[in-house]
């Protein structure tokens, strides 16, 4: 078929393919490199804010397997509520309200979530988040102390 007359994926099901493809990663226990291979661009980089402890750059299907993994040792559950995207060419813009749950005492937090997303062929290339409040994260991932877990 001629590339000019494909039909371009819409925002949805790129977010629909990206989210599927991460949780099935995740759920499979194998850390299987191949399994992102359908979602996310062999040079893919994804921007996490310096303040989290999943910071900088993660660059390629390793690095965004090793940030899924890093991101999976801090949270026990995540969940998007209220997806909303919009679509200029290959950019998505995505905002959400998002539940995180600390592995480390179990607290939960709902803010709002946005991200810029760049697809090539239909897979994540680049991806920045933009967390609501850092602030509230770091706190909700701080592992209470003897001293609260007594009172």
């Amino acid at each position: 078929m001629d590339k000019a007359l494909e039909r371009q994926s819409t925002a949805m099901e790129l977010l629909e393919n990206m989210f599927d493809v991460e949780m099935r990663f995740l759920q499979s226990g194998s850390g299987s490199i191949e399994m992102l291979t359908g979602a996310f661009h062999s040079d893919v980089v994804v921007h996490e804010p310096q303040s989290l402890p999943y910071s900088g750059d993660w660059s390629g299907l390793e690095g965004i397997a090793a940030l899924f993994h890093r991101m999976q040792e801090s949270w026990s559950n995540v969940a998007v509520e209220n997806l909303q995207a919009a679509q200029n060419d290959d950019i998505v813009f995505m905002s959400c309200t998002l539940s995180l749950t600390s592995r480390a005492n179990g607290v939960t937090i709902r803010q709002p979530f946005a991200e810029v997303l760049r697809f090539r062929d239909g897979r994540l290339f680049e991806g920045t988040p933009f967390y609501y409040d850092t602030s509230e994260i770091l706190a909700a991932l701080a592992k209470p102390t003897d001293a609260a877990r007594t009172n």
